[in-house]
């Protein structure tokens, strides 16, 4: 009967009979292609932009509401600030280069100095430092699936600069960025507009947060923002999404049920907790209506070692147990949060804060989780962290607060390294004594051993050189201090100093 079909459509359309065997012999080749009673497959034929317009505002909603009432997931969320953006934020360590190829350290510290200034309330709020700053943008990032911050440079109307460098951050929640703004004459895509190759020229934002309540006016205008002046932090998960999805939207529903399952339990354990007996009466002919032979109510006092024998004839006391928690309930949860870890780039000991395990599997672990962590920190880096330094050292310098030397190489002035919180040490022994043999066979430098412990290098130096200074001039020696071990006549020097001599006379 196919073939007939085939042969009928082929004499009026010959492409569409060619695409029926091509799509009949893909679906032979594939065996999961196949729609059959054990798998009904779910398909996404939708691009990411719509994909993310139909339920981008649902899922974010979700995520909000289970960081604000579910104790793992804000721990999730907790722990994912604390890998990625970590206690003093993304640190930066400018690396400008002369004409000759070494680091300008006089310039490089100039800089540093007004950014430590400006760290202090980058934000147009002036409520938030920078560490701050970046640990609430990266967690509404990875909570809504996206954030934004316009950029504010230079005199702006109605705006007074709280810092020397007059450059400013509005952090702006994804809710700005309306999803159900489309033009596709102009370009506009959820309130994103680009050009024919796909290249942002701006952003349409709400002028005010649409979940206001506070605002009576109802206002939902929107202003253009040129993208030069706003970043655009998403989470994508698809070529070509203009808009991001919160990191939980694969685990959504699992975080869900864990929740209701654990309520179920603790109402149960709640309600076994509570002592509940019952009487079981006998002969129908000694049950009285009243409970009792008299007209009062009747009670049983329970106390510890208490002999009740008010029982009448034919009754029997018994208590309703309950089998609550379950035992089922830990190995239950052990696996969802699991599966809710594989699911968010966190570690299931860290999701869990459950850390038994022997010193390599630990180890393992962490190692396993800090990659994710690392891909989370550059992606932040790359996205937001460079793109705030570059722009602000332009802004200090055309406010003329930089001076920027005549032998400066003006390809290196953006140069940066930009340091985030490093994988912590489990056992501190082992992981120095490791840093000490690469150190030693020239596999690693000093500079690489301090920022893995996220000490800027060239500040360790200088603190360094100014605590053994000090030592030196109060007369204290400490084994950091090799100098005076070998040179300053300590017992050590003495000893040695002694045998040579012996030695020495030996010899003549």
């Amino acid at each position: 009967m196919t073939n007939l079909i085939d042969k009928a459509i082929a004499g009026i359309a010959p492409g569409w009979a060619l695409r029926r065997q091509a799509a009949r012999h893909a679906l032979q080749a594939y065996e999961a292609a196949r729609p059959n009673r054990n798998h009904k497959a779910q398909r996404e034929p939708r691009s990411g932009d719509l994909a993310v317009q139909l339920a981008g505002k649902s899922l974010r909603e979700q995520a909000r509401w289970l960081d604000e009432n579910h104790d793992l997931v804000t721990g999730i969320f907790d722990r994912l600030e604390e890998r990625v953006i970590g206690s003093h934020g993304i640190g930066v360590e400018p690396m400008p280069i002369d004409n000759q190829g070494q680091v300008m350290s006089d310039f490089a510290a100039q800089i540093k100095d007004l950014w430590a200034e400006w760290s202090l309330a980058p934000e147009a709020s002036g409520e938030l430092s920078r560490p701050q700053m970046e640990r609430l943008v990266c967690r509404s990032w990875l909570r809504d699936g996206e954030v934004l911050a316009q950029e504010i440079r230079g005199r702006v109307a109605l705006y007074e600069h709280l810092t020397e460098v007059p450059y400013a951050l509005e952090l702006l929640e994804a809710d700005y960025l309306p999803l159900d703004y489309d033009d596709p004459a102009q370009g506009i895509y959820a309130g994103v507009e680009r050009n024919t190759w796909r290249r942002v020229r701006g952003y349409h934002v709400f002028k005010h947060h649409p979940g206001d309540l506070r605002r009576f006016d109802f206002r939902t205008g929107t202003k253009f923002v040129p993208a030069e002046s706003m970043i655009h932090l998403a989470n994508r998960k698809r070529i070509g999404q203009s808009r991001g999805v919160t990191t939980l939207h694969s685990v959504l529903r699992r975080l869900a049920d864990i929740k209701d399952y654990e309520e179920s339990e603790r109402v149960a354990a709640r309600l076994a907790a509570a002592l509940t007996m019952y009487i079981k009466k006998g002969d129908p002919t000694f049950y009285n209506m009243n409970g009792n032979q008299g007209s009062d109510p009747r009670s049983i006092p329970v106390a510890p070692g208490m002999v009740f024998d008010g029982l009448l004839p034919g009754e029997d006391v018994g208590m309703i147990e309950s089998n609550r928690p379950s035992s089922l309930l830990e190995g239950f949860r052990t696996a969802m949060m699991r599966a809710v870890a594989s699911g968010t780039r966190l570690g299931y000991s860290t999701a869990s804060r459950d850390y038994n395990g022997t010193y390599s599997a630990q180890r393992q672990e962490l190692v396993e989780s800090q990659q994710g962590y690392e891909l989370l920190q550059r992606e932040f880096i790359d996205s937001f962290s460079r793109r705030v330094y570059r722009d602000w050292l332009q802004v200090a310098i055309a406010s003329g607060l930089l001076k920027v030397p005549a032998n400066l190489d003006p390809r290196t002035l953006n140069n940066a390294i930009y340091n985030g919180p490093v994988m912590p040490w489990i056992d501190p022994k082992k992981e120095a004594d490791g840093w000490r043999e690469m150190i030693k066979m020239g596999g690693a430098d000093e500079a690489e051993l301090a920022r893995a412990r996220g000490r800027n290098p060239q500040e360790l130096k200088r603190q360094r050189e100014a605590e053994i200074q000090h030592n030196r001039e109060r007369g204290l020696v400490f084994s950091s201090d090799a100098y005076h071990e070998h040179y300053s006549g300590g017992d050590d020097a003495e000893q040695s100093k002694g045998d040579d001599d012996a030695e020495g006379s030996d010899t003549d």
